[in-house]
């Protein structure tokens, strides 16, 4: 045999080596290309932005997309916000994450970060919105940043301790947490077994009969399109969330058996031998601030912190700051018509810029004010200046986990107490008659209370010839209100303005095609949303005032959605955060969806909850390192 030949040993071990030499050689070239491939690739775009600004703007452009359910959306948003503080805290010896607790180094820590909040946000975000109505869109807007940045999206893997697989792990670990954690994610967040004890209200037909006046009763709404524009194909609501008080929370006690994890109390009840008072008390509110809609009535008031604000919680008894803190100065007056003022108030907050619910509007808010105290960011409002990932990342995630909350605790007690909406009150007593006075025409002890030049009991005197309700005609006997007329057929013309309608034909100041959100009223989602939000940034710039003293939001004249206006800009001003978020709950009655009860009680376990959550966040900061 030829020596140069080989054996059979021989040639399975050149074969080996061959292999081995093939393998060393393809993963050469594989580097090779790879490493052409991260050399040809350069970061584009956000440079002004941290990671973690980028991750929040493009998640609140997938909220503004997808049907406006706030649950779920302060769900995402706190999951995504806990995914960019978990990888934050991979790399932070003292500090504890909130689903993931490894610990890691890096050479370039703050390259590490970068890439592993992106994978954590992008996989958390990408599983929330891959099905969700404006997905099309949301995906390829949450690729495209992961490409701007040079990330792979073929990057898939769990293990080891590379940046891209640490985030990978800790979206896997948050993504299964929210399959078991009550929010019923796989059922499409649908509760099956609830079931409203009144039969629907049609819209368009007046009056409404109600098994239980103190009770939910969904709309049946003609052309009915989300708040954001997605037309909705059922047009009989169905109550959103009722079950969500079960969902697993932040820094809230754990779910109860009722599911209410923090309890206000009930609300008033018409009928009830000590709230029924209450109860009517607040409808009145409600159609007296209707009456105020119509900027023709050329009244002016004063919108400046100098007289609005300062209120105590759950109460909206403030006069004004004497002084704007930052300057010592006395704030300017903000002279605006009443009505132009009161329909501002209710378009602006109903449901934030472009729609993306009110989670994401304080989002948006906070991102302002970030933006305004860079770069002496410090948090609490003292010690140490931080960087902006630092800010930001902590900033998301006590202020989304607050808000996440907030849904919780206020879900709970609409699933609980299952509270009508001012619509169906107001039809159901005006259609009965009123409480006032038995000696009067169509008396009930649940009808409405009359009050002089606001709701009057139609007469023969009334209806002739320049009387106040000449237009109801026919209707003598029964209940007019002095209220917003409705949408005009030319919104971008013409305004409803305010007259003399009957009781039973009442609608709220909103559009025709969306009328009053699909869930219980009490306690108001906004109010507790925006409480908590007032909270945690209070607590967070170490200031119950916006940078400078003033917050300020500019409305467009010619900007109203609902009907034509304003005729001038309005310019919407706040002191203080607790200001902002007194407002928005106070928006929901100058849009005619709530009652005083709904927004004040809403606001006490707002402010319990935003308190809770910037409590365990600092917990969760400082870790073991103190605190």
């Amino acid at each position: 045999m030829n020596a140069l030949m080989p054996t059979g040993r021989s040639k399975a071990s050149l074969l080996f080596l061959g292999l081995v030499l093939v393998a060393v050689l393809g993963g050469w070239l594989l580097l090779t290309r790879t490493s052409d491939s991260s050399a040809a690739c350069h970061p584009s775009g956000g440079d002004s932005w941290s990671v973690a600004r980028r991750w929040d703007e493009s998640v609140l452009n997938a909220v503004r997309r997808d049907l406006p359910a706030p649950t779920v959306h302060a769900r995402n948003l706190f999951h995504v916000s806990a995914a960019m503080w978990d990888a934050w805290a991979v790399y932070d010896p003292d500090a504890v994450g909130a689903f993931f607790a490894e610990k890691h180094s890096a050479g370039d820590v703050a390259a590490a970060r970068d890439e592993a909040i992106s994978y954590a946000a992008y996989r958390v975000a990408e599983h929330r919105y891959v099905e969700a109505a404006g997905g099309s869109d949301s995906i390829p807007e949450f690729d495209a940043l992961m490409e701007s940045m040079c990330y792979p999206l073929n990057v898939t893997t769990i293990e080891g301790d590379s940046p891209a697989a640490i985030g990978n792990r800790i979206a896997a670990a948050i993504i299964e947490h929210g399959l078991t954690d009550g929010s019923r994610e796989d059922d499409g967040y649908v509760d099956g077994s609830y079931a409203p004890v009144n039969e629907a209200l049609i819209v368009n037909e007046s009056g409404t009969d109600m098994v239980d006046p103190n009770r939910w009763q969904p709309l049946q709404i003609e052309n009915m399109i989300s708040q954001n524009g997605i037309p909705v194909v059922d047009g009989t609501q169905e109550f959103i969330g009722p079950h969500w008080g079960y969902v697993t929370g932040f820094a809230i006690p754990a779910s109860k058996a009722d599911g209410v994890p923090v309890d206000p109390g009930p609300p008033p009840h018409l009928g009830d031998p000590e709230t029924d008072s209450v109860f009517k008390e607040s409808v009145v509110e409600v159609i007296q601030i209707s009456s105020l809609l119509d900027p023709r009535a050329e009244v002016t008031i004063d919108i400046s912190p100098r007289t609005l604000g300062a209120n105590s919680l759950g109460a909206n008894d403030g006069t004004g700051h004497p002084a704007n803190p930052a300057t010592g100065q006395s704030y300017a007056e903000n002279p605006v018509n009443q009505a132009e003022f009161a329909r501002a108030v209710a378009e602006f907050w109903a449901d934030g810029p472009d729609s993306e619910t009110p989670p994401g509007h304080w989002n948006t808010l906070a991102n302002e004010v970030s933006d305004l105290i860079d770069p002496d960011l410090r948090i609490g409002g003292s010690g140490d200046v931080v960087d902006r990932l630092e800010w930001d990342v902590k900033l998301y995630f006590a202020l989304n986990g607050a808000t996440h909350d907030a849904a919780i605790v206020a879900w709970g007690t609409k699933g609980f107490y299952d509270y009508v909406r001012p619509i169906s009150m107001i039809r159901y007593m005006g259609g009965l008659g009123q409480s006032s006075d038995p000696s009067l025409p169509s008396h009930h002890p649940d009808g409405l209370p009359l009050v002089d030049g606001l709701i009057e009991i139609i007469t023969e005197e009334s209806t002739g010839a320049g009387g106040r309700h000449v237009a109801l005609a026919g209707h003598e006997g029964e209940i007019a209100l002095l209220a917003w007329a409705g949408n005009p057929d030319d919104p971008e013309t013409e305004i409803g303005g305010v007259e003399w309608i009957l009781a039973v034909d009442w609608v709220p100041y909103q559009l025709p095609t969306f009328v009053t959100p699909s869930f219980a009223a009490y306690v108001s989602g906004h109010s507790a949303f925006s409480r908590a939000a007032a909270e945690v940034l209070t607590a967070y710039t170490g200031d119950p005032f916006f940078p400078g003293g003033l917050g300020e939001w500019t409305i467009p004249a010619d900007s109203f959605e609902f009907e034509s206006g304003p005729e001038d800009d309005i310019v919407l001003q706040w002191g203080t955060y607790f200001d902002a978020a007194d407002q928005a709950g106070r928006s929901r009655l100058y849009g005619g969806i709530h009652v005083a009860a709904d927004d004040l009680e809403g606001r006490v376990v707002g402010s319990a909850v935003g308190r809770a959550a910037w409590e365990l966040a600092v917990v969760h900061y400082a870790g073991a390192g103190g605190g």
